[in-house]
């Protein structure tokens, strides 16, 4: 029996983040956590599974209790996980964060002695899957060592720059052993993309260039038809290969944390690509998105449902309540009180 095409799969980085359920306090002075499935390209198949699109990720783990709560949260995130395969060698990475809203959010990732994400080899890939898939994302941490580079690169090329083929710049010079071999390893990714979404920072490093309009111009030049580029608190433009243009200014939001914030933008640009929408629509949708999930602590959890974004965008802001189908934890209860009483029928 024939599978339908996913409507978008995701490569690259997973793992467990442990953010602090007190905010404003520095990271030796925090409490108590909060645990939730963490790491950008997971985030993004969260977050489109999130606007009714079929997902799949393709990742590796720990073979450890960490590694098995992954695949529980992306069960029941909606995301398919037959990709997602353990590696005995090396643990289940672990990401801290401290919360110093609104722009301050130190991020401490604990990927030693090598991440599991790491070790996705060419010959495992699913090309058949891949290649069939409506949308591809793949992030530029998936460059940083091998194996990881080479099945980047090669699933990449397998889409033949068919589709909606995506380059998530996400530039972290913590997590490449060599930094310099970024620009390069970039370019060729670029090559074999349709898409290529970064901040200016991201764009300078891939391109030379931190001037948005020129950053944007660059990326096109290196290949893609559609560059998106954002600006933080002046936006977000987007530039296509045919002449069409959008800019989206912010959606104010009172801002909690804003490190999963670019992960709902990505989920909702792939779910609005996908739609076929006009770029400018489709800019709003992926702005507003990132916006209310600034607005909530955690990330996975935190991804917006379409009805969200229609509330943000009609009342022209990113706080808003958070549904609660998928609630995160609530925090531990101090040594020696009592649970808190059920709440009466």
């Amino acid at each position: 029996m024939r599978t339908e095409p996913y409507d978008l799969i995701t490569m690259g980085r997973i793992g467990v983040d442990l953010y602090p359920l007190q905010v404003g306090v520095p990271l030796a002075r925090v409490e108590s956590f909060g645990k939730f499935l963490g790491g950008s390209p997971s985030n993004v198949a969260v977050a489109a599974a999130r606007l009714g699109r079929r997902t799949a990720l393709i990742t590796r783990t720990g073979a450890d209790p960490f590694g098995a709560y992954l695949h529980q949260e992306l069960r029941a995130f909606g995301v398919d996980d037959r990709w997602v395969t353990a590696v005995e060698a090396y643990p289940t990475p672990v990401t801290f964060c401290e919360i110093f809203p609104p722009d301050d959010f130190p991020i401490y990732f604990y990927r030693q002695p090598k991440a599991p994400d790491l070790e996705i080899h060419p010959h495992e890939l699913d090309l058949a899957a891949i290649r069939s898939a409506r949308a591809f994302w793949v992030t530029g941490t998936g460059l940083s060592a091998e194996p990881s580079r080479t099945a980047t690169l090669t699933a990449l090329r397998e889409r033949g720059r068919e589709g909606l083929t995506v380059l998530d710049l996400d530039w972290r010079p913590a997590l490449w052993p060599e930094p310099g071999e970024a620009p390069a390893l970039y370019r060729a990714a670029l090559g074999a993309a349709t898409v290529a979404v970064g901040n200016l920072d991201e764009c300078e490093v891939a391109t030379g260039e931190r001037e948005p309009h020129a950053a944007a111009r660059a990326l096109l030049d290196a290949g893609v038809r559609l560059a998106v580029v954002k600006q933080g608190p002046k936006g977000v433009l987007a530039m296509g290969a045919d002449g069409e243009y959008a800019e989206a200014e912010p959606l104010p939001v009172e801002v909690v944390n804003g490190l999963g914030a670019g992960d709902a933008f990505g989920g909702a640009l792939a779910h609005g690509l996908l739609a076929g929408w006009d770029l400018e629509r489709v800019i709003r949708h992926a702005n507003a998105a990132g916006a209310i999930v600034a607005g909530r602590l955690a990330c996975s959890p935190a991804m917006p449902y379409a009805d969200e974004i229609a509330h943000a965008l009609a009342t022209g802001t990113g706080s808003i309540p958070a549904h609660r189908s998928h609630p995160a934890p609530e925090p531990p209860q101090p040594p020696g009180l009592p649970a808190p009483p059920e709440p009466a029928p």
